[in-house]
């Protein structure tokens, strides 16, 4: 009897797990075609929406383009040109797939990624907050017209020419041939000094001439050596000045302005400027005096070596 009861019990099992797999079976079949109905329901949205991205990809391609076409007149850094086109044409993608997720009714799924983005952007500024300052500086030195590639300037204690302004660095050539990096931000934040800026550069050269020399004449002398070699423009004249009474001579400066863009051609102004002077001083007998000290001795020697005897 009690084997009938189990057999019996078995069978009932058997029987329900048989009906619990059909119910789940058909659970599963049901969501199914609920899903390919719907499929087939939205079949004419989700057309659309794939025509939409396709048609915003084709546009951020010529928008890319064009906004680089548009700035390179206004922005001779290839790389800021960029990434403005690339960023316009992510706006453009962007505003493609939102409008494709709103054709397929996924407003809310939008509204989620709008959230989370924001969210993750804040985030990642905190987090690339420094590297986010130096790319910022670079589009702004690229907009800037007072700094161009080619121009020499003076920075940080640092001198050269610029050789590339690129979104996160300042690349700079000092005159020893040596290649400078400097961040962005540093850039932006002290003060620039550009020779490049101006097509005509104040020279300075210092000189000295001794005690006993006529300084008037010795003004006119330089004066018109420096203006033969240098021909100055409308308002503009050499200009000296005595400065000081030196240890060996009294000092004076000379400035005239000449056309300069570089430090080198500063340079080569005060060399030259130097040599004229020089020839001119030496054809009048007018002496640029060296470091002299003179010795003074009270006592007199006896030229024998033996010191005087001291009277009693």
């Amino acid at each position: 009897m009690t084997f009938l009861q189990e057999a019996a019990a078995q069978t009932q099992e058997a029987a329900t797990k048989t009906t619990e797999i059909k119910d789940s079976g058909e659970l599963i079949w049901d969501q199914l075609a609920g899903w390919y109905n719907s499929f087939i329901a939205h079949l004419p949205n989700i057309g659309i929406a794939i025509i939409v991205l396709i048609v915003a990809y084709f546009i951020s391609k010529y928008v890319d383009r064009g906004i680089q076409k548009v700035l390179q007149n206004k922005v001779s850094q290839a790389s800021v040109r960029r990434l403005a086109g690339k960023a316009v044409a992510i706006v453009v993608v962007l505003g493609g797939i939102f409008i494709a997720m709103s054709v397929l009714q996924l407003n809310d799924a939008v509204q989620g990624i709008i959230a989370g983005a924001g969210i993750s952007g804040l985030v990642i500024g905190l987090a690339l907050q420094g590297s986010m300052s130096n790319v910022i500086s670079g589009i702004i030195l690229s907009f800037r017209k007072q700094v161009r590639v080619g121009d020499w300037i003076e920075t940080t204690d640092f001198a050269g020419e610029v050789m590339e302004i690129q979104l996160d660095k300042f690349i700079i050539k000092q005159a020893d041939n040596n290649m400078v990096i400097i961040p962005n931000k540093t850039i932006i934040d002290n003060p620039l000094k550009n020779y490049s800026l101006t097509p005509r550069m104040r020279v300075v050269v210092g000189c000295g001439v001794g005690y006993k020399m006529d300084l008037e004449f010795c003004k006119k002398l330089a004066i018109d050596a420096v203006s033969e070699k240098f021909p100055q423009k409308d308002g503009e004249e050499v200009e000296f000045f005595y400065q000081e009474f030196g240890d060996s001579s009294i000092n004076f400066i000379i400035r005239f302005w000449v056309d300069a863009v570089k430090n080198k051609q500063n340079l080569q102004a005060q060399s030259d400027a130097i040599l004229a002077i020089k020839k001119v001083y030496d054809a009048n007998d007018i002496n640029i005096p060296f470091p002299i000290r003179t010795l003074e001795f009270n006592n007199k020697l006896q030229m024998d070596g033996t010191a005087p005897s001291s009277e009693k």
